[in-house]
């Protein structure tokens, strides 16, 4: 275990050096939950387009519902692992980019990155048939806002890929869910 600590530990190095400060407002911007705020419109007129007022119903009760226990087992399990942030990490100082806004003390694993894979997975799965190419496009917003994490210096990247992973399973079984409740009424 020390072993693949210790790689996570220099993959998160190599991947937050690559920053620069010509960039860094660019990945706050990204990071920031209210900058999507327009996009998350965009999806919700998408959904309006697509499903009934009943289905649509159904489905804002499931994102809001995944979203909520994305966030919160993200919370459980920082304080069961007690992993630190990089940034509070007193081993990497000098050795990443200096970040002015660290969070909390504990980062395994990242609700960020489990929020917005929920989302495109949860979506992904209702639209695949309607949009053709948009649940790529998910997916890659998804991996930007991850990234953002360890660019900020705020998640190691295995705290970001178990967020990942958290938020595409749950994605997929509330999607599952949903499908059931909206094409049951």
């Amino acid at each position: 275990m020390h072993e693949f600590l210790e790689l996570d530990r220099q993959l998160f190095i190599f991947l937050n050096n690559l920053g620069s400060p010509e960039y860094d407002h660019f990945w706050k911007l990204i990071t920031n939950k209210w900058i999507w705020v327009p996009f998350y419109g965009i999806l919700l007129f998408i959904l309006t387009k697509s499903f009934k007022l009943k289905s649509l119903f159904f489905i804002i009760i499931f994102v809001a519902v995944g979203i909520t226990i994305t966030d919160q087992l993200a919370g459980i399990f920082k304080e069961l692992i007690k992993r630190l942030r990089p940034c509070h990490d007193p081993s990497l100082v000098g050795l990443m980019r200096p970040n002015i806004e660290c969070g909390g003390t504990f980062g395994f694993y990242s609700a960020h990155a489990s929020s917005s894979f929920f989302l495109a997975t949860f979506l992904a799965i209702l639209l695949k048939n309607r949009f053709g190419y948009f649940p790529y496009f998910l997916f890659i917003w998804a991996c930007v806002v991850s990234y953002s994490r360890i660019y900020l210096g705020v998640h190691y990247p295995f705290d970001v890929g178990m967020g990942a992973l958290v938020g595409f399973l749950l994605g997929g079984l509330f999607a599952t869910l949903a499908k059931k409740t909206i094409y049951k009424n």
